[in-house]
């Protein structure tokens, strides 16, 4: 017997239909209705058929690391704005990171940050709330109260939780509510105030080098804390050699860690900084040679979980104060798929399907929303939401900073020649973001 609908099936064509959850990747056709994926067979009645040849329809996107910077930073980004940019790259949900005025560390702003999602009714907003009160890595907040608020993470991300009894405290408390901690790993001490990678071309142009050391040493501490209490630990936007080999080895030894990458740490090295353009600047700064191909191979061999953009943004006019003065960030929600794809998947070292994984299955399960052993979320599986990304992989298109919707404007990547195009992005079934070169395409009539 046929699903009743309410509203016409959508049927897409002809795509290539890739679902790592299902080793599914192969020319076929897709069906929603109602919100939710349907079976082709029972789509009767009144449809929508949409042309789909030369397509990759997938699961949608995820990225589990963004800054949407409300309350307190509206100068820099909204919320809505935050969610546009997001539909706009491809991602059908995002996790926002706590580092706001005030910080994520109480129900009410949680509450916050979840009407001003429902208000920008776009994207699907995951808050993660802090580790300690006010980030300032002394007293813990109540993970209980903010996890049942939302909250699908904690962290202090901007600052590293420093103290040692203090992050064991959080171990346990994390174990004891079955809460992920993400940790911004940074001992101050050892960054020492750097602008960017300590190494040759930061002596050269005479600024504060930053330690690499400082991201490794908390790695490690974290990994002992990991091992002695057990609870699930995520090592947030990974950028050093010996932190990636920390990481394969926690997980060699079946510790619960697990890790994430960015774009700019798989495809741009500390050398970038030489133009002095504060673009370039980031937290974790732009590593080494040695430690961009350590990540690549990081992502490659599944050491690295996910990737992730870090969508840092800024106002125009904080980023034009010079390298040294400028804040760490930059945007990347409408860019990370091509800039994924042009360090991955060109160079021929991931299938599109092994970076769609990457996108979309792995965040979900890192972020406990998903079970590989007992859920489907996530899959293009019958019934589940019909959450999906489209785009086109051979459409070669130049990054236009002055066109982004986020309301940043600080990337390193402007004027770069990308292939890989998002057409459409789809949450609940409903069309969130179609690219003026796909709205044809979508404006098809319904057919009874």
């Amino acid at each position: 017997m046929s699903r009743p609908t309410h509203h016409p099936t959508v049927v897409l064509l002809g795509g290539r239909v890739i679902d790592p959850s299902a080793g599914c990747d192969g020319i076929a056709d897709l069906a929603f209705g109602d919100g939710r994926i349907v079976d082709t067979v029972d789509a009767d009645g009144p449809t929508i058929k949409v042309d789909a040849s030369g397509w990759i329809i997938c699961p949608g996107m995820v990225d589990m690391h963004v800054h949407l910077r409300e309350p307190g930073g509206q100068h820099k980004e909204t919320i809505a704005s935050g969610c546009r940019a997001a539909v706009a790259g491809g991602f059908v949900a995002v996790a926002c990171m706590p580092n706001t005025q005030p910080a994520l560390d109480s129900v009410d702003t949680l509450d916050q940050v979840r009407h001003r999602a429902e208000e920008a009714g776009l994207c699907r907003v995951m808050p993660i709330a802090t580790i300690t009160r006010g980030r300032a890595g002394g007293t813990l907040t109540d993970f209980a109260a903010l996890k049942k608020t939302g909250a699908v993470a904690l962290s202090d991300d901007g600052s590293g939780v420093e103290d040692d009894e203090v992050m064991r405290a959080a171990g346990r408390l994390a174990l004891e509510t079955d809460s992920l901690l993400i940790q911004h790993c940074e001992f101050t001490e050892l960054s020492a105030g750097g602008v960017m990678h300590a190494g040759p071309t930061a002596q050269r142009l005479g600024l504060p080098g930053w330690d690499p050391r400082a991201e490794e040493a908390m790695i490690e501490r974290d990994i002992e804390l990991v091992r002695e209490i057990g609870f699930r630990y995520h090592a947030a936007h990974i950028s050093t050699a010996r932190g990636v080999e920390l990481v394969r080895r926690a997980k060699a030894a079946g510790l619960p860690v697990t890790t994430e990458v960015c774009p700019h740490h798989l495809l741009l090295t500390d050398e970038a900084c030489s133009s002095l353009d504060p673009n370039f600047k980031m937290n974790p700064p732009l590593r080494s040679e040695h430690d961009v191909a350590a990540c690549v191979a990081g992502v490659v061999d599944g050491t690295i979980d996910c990737i992730v953009t870090d969508h840092a943004p800024h106002a125009e006019a904080e980023k034009a104060v010079g390298f040294h003065d400028a804040p760490f960030g930059i945007v990347g929600l409408e860019t990370a798929l091509p800039l994924a794809a042009r360090a991955l998947v060109e160079p021929g070292l991931l299938s599109w399907s092994g970076l769609i994984e990457r996108m979309t299955v792995h965040p979900r399960r890192v972020l406990g929303l998903t079970k590989a052993s007992s859920s489907n979320e996530g899959s293009l599986d019958i019934q589940m939401p019909a959450d999906l990304t489209i785009f086109d992989p051979e459409s070669e298109w130049t990054i236009d900073a002055q066109r982004f919707r986020t309301m940043g404007r600080n990337t390193p990547f402007n004027d770069w020649a990308v292939r890989g195009q998002v057409m459409a992005t789809l949450v609940d079934g409903r069309l969130r973001f179609v690219h003026s070169r796909a709205a044809d395409r979508f404006s098809m009539k319904t057919s009874a």
